[in-house]
């Protein structure tokens, strides 16, 4: 990809934080807009670093992680394609909290804090969204909590295989699907609180149970319904 030729203002208007603004208002967002290629286990930035702006990975996989005073690693969220991070921060200015790492070779778009003010004072349609993007990020916390405290490993694991917005649907709707584990079995363990090993043992149950098939990062689910419904012994 041709970063010279990558056409911001299009690109900004995809996103739902962005979505029904005016070309104007995107041609000025993007004056405060830097995209650059980020390799594979670099940093983008680690706890206490200034933060003056946010970001959306564009293309790859990024994680926000914390370090305990023990030098454990605990992966607080895994960043998709087209998902933003950083935005609550910049608005508390305080300096970040957590680290940010790529974990594929990834396109990052950094957004100035600046420009956003701008927007925000110019447009109140456009501080309602951010508002809207937040809501969400917390909604997404507050579920994590959830899980940690009521659900047990396996109903984690099964709940990211299956998807936790769509896990009650899934109860009563039986069909074959693969999942492609967009990034390390590690890394998705750490995100659910889980070690490594039990990551895999819950993976072997299942497998065992006839309810999946593991092939390296693919898992595929014989029956949705049936993986939904699993009752550990």
């Amino acid at each position: 990809m041709d970063l010279e030729k990558f056409n911001l203002p299009r690109y900004l208007a995809t996103l739902p934080l962005f979505s029904n603004m005016r070309d104007e208002e995107l041609q000025r967002l993007a004056t405060g807009c830097q995209l650059r290629r980020v390799e594979r286990g670099k940093v983008i930035f680690r706890t206490g670093d200034p933060c003056h702006e946010f970001h959306v990975n564009v293309l790859g996989q990024v994680k926000l992680f914390v370090i305990s005073p023990t030098g454990t690693e605990k992966v607080v969220e895994l960043v998709g394609p087209g998902d933003s991070f950083a935005e609550a921060v910049m608005f508390m200015g305080v300096p970040y909290v957590l680290s940010a790492q790529t974990l594929t070779d990834s396109l990052i778009l950094s957004i100035e804090k600046d420009v956003v003010l701008r927007e925000i004072g110019a447009s109140p349609e456009f501080a309602l969204r951010m508002l809207a993007g937040l809501s969400r990020r917390l909604h997404g916390l507050i579920k994590d909590v959830e899980a940690y405290a009521l659900h047990s490993g396996v109903q984690r694991v099964i709940g990211y295989l299956l998807g936790d917005d769509n896990l009650d649907e899934t109860e009563n709707a039986s069909q074959a699907i693969t999942v492609s584990l967009p990034v390390s079995k590690a890394a998705i363990a750490s995100r659910l609180s889980l070690t490594p090993e039990y990551f895999s043992r819950v993976l072997n149950e299942l497998e065992t149970a006839g309810l999946i098939h593991v092939d390296k990062r693919d898992i595929h689910i014989t029956d949705t319904a049936r993986l939904a419904n699993y009752q550990p012994r």
